[in-house]
């Protein structure tokens, strides 16, 4: 409904111009205006070509303004010094929105293209951490972004079970007379990292057991202990995946590195990129980038002959070209490096280079929660910290059953989560500050809030999505405003798949809520000359929070 109205207005400039005999720009640019009161557009055109006229602004303005026809769905078109603002007719508009309102609103046609998004990919060693948790967060968001959008999305989980790390976990195995399962831990992986743990001291105790460790990655890459490595990645993958799922994290494919290796792939990379004659050999093999502005040779090799990860990453990728018209990879900013040298190395075979999104780090304000083993915060653990103070805040304000305030607490508590991560652009550090996170003024509570108010007000009217729109209703300033962000919604959806961005769709569900709790303040709904208008405005205000949350992976309750 938004493109509409901004077609409309193109349309009507350039109908105006072509009267006028004037020059049109290739594109009619169109903004919003910093307040209501300047309109719901404003139209620079008379900026864009007054240099090749050579005429001022306000003349052409002028011009403009004595020839142009306002468009239906506009009330009035007016000059505002050199600018054409357009002030729509919300009368009609707000009926022609709640009419195409439903379920579905903000998706749009398929695109016909397919992205392959690779997120999360930690390595399997032990419990997802919050150094992880912002990957999972912007990846998933993404791709449900870009669903909606109308791409074709296949998200990927990269599995290195070819690791150093996966190795000492194998030794472990193999030489301390253990089960994974003899390891304290309600969840596999936080075995798993237990193990990886001793390992590691056995490490510093005795430093022979880097060669035993080296020893078993040159066997596993020869195909032998295949069964060992395979248990290992798979018994701390079902933990992840537990965490994953609760966090409301969706991978639909999880990719080996391993079956890269043993099928052949990573041995042909090798030897198309020594046959572009930009590989060198000094003990290892190198690829030498300099003449694409890269100073650091990428290494292929180890001096054994065995494969590294860039090398296997490199095969992967060239997978997923065959695969997907666009890769997009989710990466932390210190992996800047290694992801230009595999894109440049990519591109040499033939392949796609990946759209990259670098995303800083996420950390906790010193002292604002513990860990047993005082090494790093599990998400697990944060999963679990978020939900016991938003029970703790659920049951100051209600008393519930024991089981729905649960339910509404989890929702909370991995909604405060995953709402703080996504609301900030991906450049940024995030602190995770628990008050801000689970504000229910200013935090994803809020906006959860708003949906059950919505839910609850519907509910007591007996809504049933059937009553008429009311003749004669004109929308009063905080229906407008709700109106003009309904509208665009769709526009939001379309504008942060392209940008490859979550924090837009973040921010937009916030200022909808805030406009649907003033409006829900200051304007009767139930038992007012419009109720019929109204209650289809609050349940289009309801299936748009509902479906943008939706977006970034929360729950909507429907009571609080």
């Amino acid at each position: 409904m938004f493109r509409y109205i901004e077609n409309s207005a193109r349309d009507s400039i350039i109908e105006a111009l072509e009267k006028l005999q004037l020059p049109a720009p290739s594109e009619i640019k169109l903004e919003e205006p910093p307040n209501p009161q300047l309109g719901d557009l404003a139209c620079t055109v008379a900026f864009e070509i007054a240099g090749e006229l050579k005429r001022p602004p306000m003349e052409i303005t002028s011009d403009i303004m004595s020839v142009i026809e306002t468009p239906e769905i506009f009330e009035a078109v007016e000059s505002k010094g050199p600018y054409i603002n357009f002030f729509v007719d919300y009368g009609k508009l707000s009926g022609k929105l709640l009419e195409i309102m439903d379920d579905d609103y903000g998706s749009h046609p398929e695109r016909g293209e397919r992205i392959i998004l690779e997120h999360t990919s930690a390595n399997p060693n032990g419990p997802l951490h919050i150094g992880h948790i912002r990957n999972a967060i912007i990846g998933d968001s993404l791709a449900r972004i870009l669903r909606k959008a109308g791409y074709d999305v296949e998200t990927q989980y990269y599995v290195n079970d070819m690791g150093r790390q996966i190795a000492m976990i194998v030794w472990g195995l193999l030489n301390l007379h253990k089960n994974l399962d003899d390891y304290p831990g309600d969840k596999r992986d936080h075995r798993v990292g237990r193990l990886y743990l001793e390992v590691n001291q056995k490490l510093g105790e005795d430093p022979g057991v880097k060669d035993d460790v080296d020893e078993l990655l040159r066997k596993y890459e020869a195909g032998e202990n295949e069964e060992t490595f395979r248990e290992v990645v798979d018994y701390c993958l079902d933990g992840m995946k537990e965490t994953m799922r609760r966090l409301h994290v969706h991978h639909d494919r999880f990719v080996w590195e391993g079956e890269l290796v043993r099928d052949g792939t990573v041995g042909e990379v090798i030897e198309s990129l020594r046959k572009t004659g930009l590989t060198r050999e000094n003990e290892v093999l190198y690829l030498d980038l300099e003449e694409f502005g890269i100073e650091k040779e990428l290494v292929l090799t180890r001096s054994d002959g065995t494969s590294l990860y860039s090398t296997r990453d490199i095969a992967y990728h060239l997978q997923k070209s065959r695969e997907g018209d666009i890769l997009i990879d989710v990466l932390g900013s210190d992996h800047k490096l290694a992801a230009e040298q595999v894109g440049v190395a990519v591109g040499l075979l033939g392949g796609k280079k990946p759209e990259v999104i670098f995303y800083e780090f996420i950390t906790l304000p010193e002292g604002s929660m513990s860990t047993r083993r005082g090494v790093f915060i599990s998400v697990d653990e944060l999963m679990d910290e978020a939900h016991r103070r938003a029970l703790e805040e659920v049951k100051k304000r209600r008393e519930l059953p024991d089981d729905v305030a649960d339910e509404i607490a989890e929702a909370i508590g991995n909604g405060a989560i995953r709402y703080y991560i996504a609301r900030l652009s991906p450049e940024k550090h995030i602190v995770f500050r628990w008050d801000d996170a689970l504000s229910f003024e200013r935090g994803c509570a809020s906006i959860q809030y708003a949906h059950a108010r919505a839910c609850k007000l519907l509910k007591k009217a007996s809504f049933n999505g059937d009553e008429d729109i009311e003749d004669g209703w004109e929308p009063e300033d905080d229906e407008k405003e709700l109106v003009r962000l309904l509208a665009r919604f769709p526009v939001v959806v379309e504008e942060a798949a392209m940008a490859r961005r979550v924090h837009p769709v973040a921010q937009y569900v916030q200022d909808l809520a805030n406009a649907f709790n003033s409006f829900y303040r200051s304007t009767p709904v139930i038992g007012s000359e419009f109720e019929g208008a109204r209650l289809r405005l609050v349940d289009s205000v309801r299936i748009v929070i509902r479906n943008a949350l939706g977006l970034l992976g929360i729950h909507a309750p429907e009571t609080m």
